[in-house]
């Protein structure tokens, strides 16, 4: 009769273990599914913590050219990707490009994105911006560098190698720099809190700085940014995410945004 019990038992624990290990298994599957979201999408996850959606991946609904009412024709959406299609003629662009920007001012937030850039290609992505008639975004708002690290010019100009990707566009380097080859997606997270501003890259934090402080507006003193706007350092408390048309191919997808 003991030996009976004892395998009884046994089985008993056997079930119960098995019928966890399934229920544990399924739990798994369905949070990895709710996290295996397809390019542009949200998970469940990011919709309850109150992130949205800047590009939908079919349409360039919310975004618009710099200082202009229409989507430059120099863009275009292609495999679920914002698409420059370069000029080849650097800054000087295209008649039918320029920037463009998303049609809503952000103050504090969390914003998410991936990049990819052609070989030699250069871009950027503009943040606390504003528009000025006849000026290009890049005289009123931080820059968060885009850039093929191998082939661009910029990779051995500026100084310390600010001009490389993730950098605060010629004035904080990138630390470590992580980006990756031409033709390859990056990732990239911009967090701007009361003044304090993160880049990300790669799921690295790689620079971190404090608008309107002593510090900041010495390092915008030395750099080249007072010549072209003399009151370029006092960047605006809210403006536009922006990004740049510098005559190459880019591609940007998964723009997301949360408001802090």
């Amino acid at each position: 009769m003991k030996k009976l019990s004892i395998i009884f038992l046994s089985v008993s624990f056997i079930f119960l273990f098995a019928c966890q290990g399934g229920q544990q298994k399924s739990q798994n599957q369905e949070t990895a599914k709710s996290a295996e979201v397809g390019p542009n999408q949200l998970t469940e996850e990011e919709k309850a913590d109150g992130w949205i959606l800047l590009f939908d991946g079919e349409t360039s609904t919310g975004w618009r050219g710099v200082n202009k009412q229409n989507f430059p024709a120099a863009w275009m959406i292609e495999d679920g990707a914002l698409k420059c299609q370069g000029s080849g003629r650097g800054e000087a662009g295209a008649a039918d490009g320029g920037d463009i920007l998303y049609d809503k001012e952000f103050s504090n937030f969390r914003l998410k994105l991936e990049w990819k850039i052609s070989e030699g290609g250069n871009s950027g992505i503009f943040y606390l911006g504003k528009e000025v008639e006849g000026w290009p975004i890049w005289r009123t708002a931080p820059e968060m560098q885009v850039l093929d690290n191998e082939r661009h010019p910029d990779s051995f100009l500026g100084v310390d190698g600010n001009r490389k990707a993730g950098s605060l566009y010629d004035l904080i380097p990138a630390k470590p720099q992580n980006a990756k080859p031409a033709g390859e997606w990056n990732t990239v997270e911009i967090i701007v809190y009361r003044g304090t501003v993160i880049h990300k890259q790669n799921e690295e934090t790689v620079l971190e700085y404090h608008l309107w402080t002593d510090e900041w507006n010495k390092l915008v003193e030395g750099s080249k940014f007072p010549g072209l706007n003399p009151d370029w350092a006092n960047v605006a408390e809210s403006g536009y995410i922006a990004l740049q048309d510098h005559g190459d191919d880019v591609w940007f997808r998964n723009i997301k945004i949360k408001e802090l």
